[in-house]
């Protein structure tokens, strides 16, 4: 087994660096300037690479820095979680940790219900577009979108999406939108992250070419659907992510649920060992339940 760093290494590294100052991330830890520094030292030596670059204006990290300030920055924030739980004597607790968008459209409406259904259970939900590593015990369950391309961990997909032009109803009537040739004349809301783009939508619903330029690009679907309803365009987003606007009427499908592109691109992710904690399996239960529902109120 790899010999891990000491974690008053780890700790001084990672203060130093969310800091920018050796004399800060003393005073964080009570301890001298010197003494980080002898830490941070120790660290380098360790690993053979410098961590940061070091000049008469202050420190910043290194390239290789940065990189291992994303993985230890996380794992000290779980031992810091999991410690504070223990202390508090929360015993049941779930780390669970997913994309952006569908975290809050569509699983922050929902968790009232699952606080109801599983009262014992301490949730810790984060979002991120970077997947968990599980490796270094940063959540339970991952709940990710995209390709489903992740080795030897366990893959249930939650549910099948309508991915579908959307625009506000007041757009809409603006631009008299009937035809699809007509998309050529508008703008089009490119969302940069998804799994059907412009491109594939045009390919399988017209022999029309699509746009390769785009007046405005998001890495969100929440920002690429706010958008749309702010009038700024016609966004091609999923139908689960875009519920809530499709249900107060601030969104419409542009030419109605038939010109949908049909994908599974959200997927409960976790390592087959969490697979018999009892939080995990009582998140997943409820997960799935939740994602049937979705699918069966699908329009």
């Amino acid at each position: 087994m790899p010999t891990l760093p000491p974690i008053a290494n780890l700790q001084a590294f990672e203060a130093v660096a969310r800091r920018r100052s050796f004399a800060l991330a003393a005073a964080e830890l009570h301890l001298t300037a010197s003494a980080i520094s002898h830490q941070v030292a120790r660290l380098e030596a360790m690993l053979d690479i410098r961590l940061f670059e070091r000049s008469a204006h202050g420190v910043r990290l290194s390239p290789a820095g940065e990189h291992y300030l994303l993985h230890v920055g996380a794992a000290l924030s779980s031992i810091t979680t999991a410690t504070e739980d223990l202390r508090q004597g929360i015993r049941n607790s779930l780390y669970v940790h997913s994309a952006p968008s569908i975290a809050s459209l569509w699983l922050m409406p929902r968790l009232h219900r699952f606080a109801q259904a599983c009262p014992d259970v301490s949730l810790n939900l984060s979002a991120a577009h970077t997947p968990s590593d599980f490796a270094l015990g940063q959540s339970d369950v991952d709940i990710r979108y995209g390709i489903p391309d992740w080795g030897d961990l366990v893959v249930e997909p939650l549910f099948q999406e309508l991915v579908v032009p959307l625009a506000s109803p007041a757009f809409i009537r603006m631009h008299k939108l009937k035809r699809v040739e007509q998309l050529l004349q508008v703008p089009l809301i490119q969302s940069n992250v998804s799994v059907v783009q412009w491109s594939d939508w045009f390919t399988q619903f017209t022999s029309l070419r699509a746009p390769d330029r785009f007046p405005v690009r998001f890495d969100r679907a929440q920002m690429s659907l706010d958008a749309a309803t702010q009038g700024l365009g016609v966004a091609l987003e999923s139908a689960v992510n875009a519920g809530g606007h499709l249900a107060e009427g601030k969104l419409k499908a542009v030419f109605g649920m038939d010109m949908a592109i049909r994908v599974k691109a959200h997927f409960a992710v976790y390592p087959q060992r969490h697979a018999k904690r009892p939080a995990v399996e009582a998140f997943l239960s409820w997960l799935h339940a939740e994602a049937a529902q979705t699918a069966g109120r699908a329009p």
